[in-house]
């Protein structure tokens, strides 16, 4: 059977990503075979976060006018990952990274085709685990743990190897009208924003496997 292309637009720091990835597989696990082959590309949330990020609190406050509002805005995450079966630990969480070097880690295990476990490595340790994912210690441990150079990391976060890149595909994606993510665009062509439920995807997938099938009769 043929592919098709998934792109997700994404940030390791948005916990409707972490949901939204986790619905997906459930309906990718659901199939004996699917079409996608998938690639991960960089949305900051807060692209003018400073480099050291920002205490948790500090930012919760300034983003949501206090604690109250900020229970009031995570209180549907909470639900939704608790519906998906997974955990997000926010009591855990200290420090609200900025992202940036993540999406420097994402981008290079996409060259070694190891980005599904380090974008999966990522969410554990930011939403479980409540590591700091801006400190180039824990991305450089969290490559080496996917199977990458775990020096070689280390030296290309203490530079700007890529920086550049990714701020122009971030900016690019912008530019194309995403305003939000998790973004997921099919071939191409079709955008579904959104934590969208694993009965939605698993609607796409038979639709777009009915197509190629019927293409190559």
């Amino acid at each position: 059977m043929s592919t098709v292309k998934l792109d997700v637009l994404s940030d390791p720091i948005c916990p409707w990503c972490y949901i939204g990835k986790t619905n997906l597989e459930k309906a990718l696990a659901a199939v004996q075979d699917h079409p996608f082959v998938i690639e991960w590309h960089p949305f900051q949330l807060n692209p003018e976060m400073p480099a050291e990020g920002m205490d948790r609190r500090a930012y919760l406050e300034n983003k949501f006018g206090g604690k109250d509002g900020a229970v009031r805005a995570y209180a549907p995450v909470v639900e939704h990952a608790e519906k998906a079966g997974i955990t997000i630990n926010l009591d855990a969480i200290k420090r609200t990274p900025n992202t940036l070097n993540a999406h420097r880690l994402i981008h290079w295990a996409g060259i070694e085709s190891k980005q599904n476990a380090v974008v999966d490595a990522l969410f554990q340790a930011y939403f479980v685990d409540g590591k700091d994912i801006g400190d180039i210690a824990t991305l450089a441990d969290i490559g080496a743990a996917a199977g990458m150079e775990r020096d070689v990391l280390e030296n290309l976060l203490n530079g700007d190897s890529d920086t550049d890149t990714i701020r122009d595909r971030d900016n690019h994606s912008r530019k194309m009208g995403v305003t939000s993510v998790p973004t997921f665009i099919v071939a191409n062509q079709h955008a579904v924003p959104g934590a969208q439920p694993p009965e939605l995807w698993a609607q796409v997938i038979k639709d777009i496997t009915d197509q190629l099938e019927a293409a190559e009769k």
